[in-house]
């Protein structure tokens, strides 16, 4: 394939946007070769400006359930700017969209919506801190849960440490405050509230973690981390942000027995538009202004048009069922596709898929923990991705990342991934 105009649109946005990209993942550090700019998507196709085609794996990191352009979706985004674009003030469809919400989640009696994930979790956090009186929080390494301050940590040494900050910008001071455990181990975990005597206000977790590479939970270790929560006082928040509706029509809440106290939504709930959203019992949200005392707020936090697209994707879900049983059933078929592709070529590999999510490390042994998915073998990932890309296959750029099937996705298309994927597996081992 050709990229000139893309090469020279980089070339441009360099100029103006720092890295050329609005984030970082985007610039292509991971692998090889220039990010290809879009134009138009359609269905379960990319189109970029040198009059490229590709199969896309990335649906926009996760929202675009039903793929690009979806009638139903696109008709009531246009019915909605029609009314006008925001209005600082509330509106019926909030209301609807809440509900469509609540009535999934067990764990969920009220919800307020914001921008994006990385502020549903930065509200969230700060919600779990006023309700317990509160500073520690824990998280796992690996588990990405937005850009706030509190969260850009990295681990140290040892089964607890506190973290220190992963990024110039973020005070030492601050993200003293975020215990760091190791995902999949509840030793781990216990160290960390065994050396908080003063007491940590929440856990958070991905129960499906996506930004390692698709990761799940045991749920043997859910299990064990809901207890040391309950047995704490700490509140238990699941970051669904992106399994949220992909791994089921309730997220993992809908594969694992474990109710978390907390949840963030976003992705699919808006669509394709910015929407996150952060929600909990009745009485946990009480706490939260204007009700209580902990204050959040965002000018354009549910915009009629962002919940115009969510609303319509998620009524669109719940009436058909068997949709998750396709999307899963389609993304298995392509890992396995893979799986007998790497076989083939004598490439050590492993893959996962929870509902329409999927993810694959080139690794002789399963991925249970980011030292484990560290241990992956980057540069092959590197050469496939370069392969798959220019024979039309767009995956995420990083071997850290999850991809995802759409509604739209066809068996044509993953029959046509998995034939490309054993011409690039056997190109790379000669």
């Amino acid at each position: 394939m050709a990229y000139d105009k893309s090469i020279a649109a980089f070339e441009e946005a360099y100029k103006v946007i720092p890295g050329g990209v609005d984030s970082p993942v985007r610039a292509f550090s991971g692998v090889e070769g220039t990010p290809p700019f879009i134009e138009r998507g359609e269905g379960g196709y990319l189109f970029d400006i040198d009059g490229n085609r590709y199969i896309d794996y990335v649906q926009s990191w996760g929202p675009l359930i039903f793929g690009h352009c979806d009638a139903e979706i696109e008709a009531s985004v246009i019915e909605a700017v029609k009314r006008g674009l925001s209005f600082g003030a509330p509106t019926i469809v909030e209301t609807e969209l809440a509900t469509e919400i609540v009535t999934l989640f067990d764990s969920i009696d009220k919800v307020r919506f914001v921008s994006s994930g990385t502020e549903a979790v930065m509200s969230a956090i700060r919600l779990a801190r006023g309700v317990t009186g509160r500073d520690n929080i824990l998280k796992f390494t690996g588990c990405y849960h937005g850009h706030s301050d509190s969260l850009l940590v990295q681990a140290g040494s040892g089964l607890a440490t506190f973290g220190t900050p992963s990024s110039p910008g973020v005070p030492a001071d601050l993200t003293r405050h975020t215990l760091l455990a190791t995902y999949n181990d509840i030793a781990s975990v216990s160290a960390c509230f065994e050396k908080s005597p003063e007491g940590i206000a929440c856990v958070i977790i991905e129960p499906i973690a996506g930004n390692m590479g698709l990761v799940p939970a045991d749920e043997a270790f859910l299990e064990e981390l809901r207890c040391l929560c309950t047995n704490h006082g700490a509140l238990l928040i699941f970051d669904e942000v992106m399994s949220g509706f992909r791994a089921s029509l309730k997220g993992a809440q809908g594969i694992s027995t474990v109710k978390p106290d907390m949840v963030t939504l976003g992705k699919v709930i808006g669509a394709g538009m910015p929407v996150g959203a952060f929600g909990a019992s009745a009485e946990i949200m009480a706490h939260l202004s204007p009700e209580g005392p902990v204050y959040q707020a965002g000018t354009l936090s549910g915009n009629p048009v962002a919940m115009a697209a969510g609303l319509t994707s998620l009524k669109k879900l719940k009436s058909n069922p068997s949709l998750y049983v396709a999307l899963g059933t389609k993304a298995k078929k392509l890992m396995d596709g893979f799986q007998h592709a790497a076989d083939a070529a004598g490439l050590p590999f492993v893959t996962d898929v929870r509902g329409s999510m999927f993810g694959f490390f080139f690794s002789d042994k399963p991925v249970k923990n980011f030292d484990d998915a560290l241990a992956n073998d980057s540069d092959t990932f590197a050469k496939f991705h370069k392969g798959m890309l220019d024979r039309g296959v767009y995956l995420a750029c990083s071997s850290y990342e999850t991809g995802f099937i759409c509604a739209a996705t066809t068996d044509e298309m993953i029959d046509e991934s998995i034939k490309t994927a054993y011409e690039v597996m056997a190109e790379i081992t000669t």
